[in-house]
């Protein structure tokens, strides 16, 4: 599992640098979100897909052009051969903790699932993909429609956030305080929610 932590990181790098394009097919695994608060300046949301191993996945694009968030915690389960499912976790940016925020630029989340109180400065409800203004447009490979339904925002504050997605890209990524673990196992107790 080094190597592929190490070749994710890689990549990771590779897209931050725009070495690579951000555009991928994603695995046909979903991964876990959750944060104590996420500030984002220039919000956007879009409809779209995601071709992945398990075929087509319906997602909305939630975009930021910068984001802040406080206590960020991303999980994800793989079944390893002989041991079992093995869960994968980062943590970063607990301020409580006297960390810094985690801190991202061009963020773009492809969620499946979102639970969160949320708070919209200057709203725009029913624009159309092609036309956000406000946040990010439409990433560049994405399967969107450019007339299809969008929502958009100066800023977007979203608490207690709990969200299931498929793929995040971002052009900086920022984890200060970054911990990672695995453990044998998988639920609750063990993934971030």
């Amino acid at each position: 599992m080094v190597p592929s932590v190490a070749a994710t990181a890689a990549i990771g790098v590779a897209l931050a640098q725009g070495a690579l394009a951000a555009s991928f097919s994603v695995s046909g695994q979903q991964f876990k979100v959750t944060a104590k608060e996420l500030t984002g300046h220039g919000f956007s949301q879009y409809g779209a897909y995601d071709d992945g191993a398990t075929g087509r996945n319906a997602v909305a694009v939630s975009a930021f052009k910068t984001a802040d968030i406080d206590k960020l915690c991303q999980s994800v389960v793989t079944n390893v051969p002989l041991l079992g499912p093995v869960t994968l976790r980062l943590e970063a940016g607990d301020t409580s903790k006297k960390q810094e925020m985690v801190y991202a630029e061009q963020l773009y989340i492809d969620v499946a699932d979102l639970k969160a109180d949320a708070t919209f400065s200057n709203i725009d409800i029913g624009v159309a993909a092609g036309a956000i203004d406000k946040g990010p447009g439409i990433k560049s490979g994405d399967h969107a429609d450019p007339r299809g339904f969008a929502q958009q925002a100066t800023e977007a504050k979203l608490t207690d956030v709990e969200q299931t997605a498929w793929a995040t890209t971002a052009g900086t990524f920022k984890l200060s305080g970054l911990h990672m673990s695995l453990k044998k196992g998988s639920g609750k107790d063990i993934e971030c929610y």
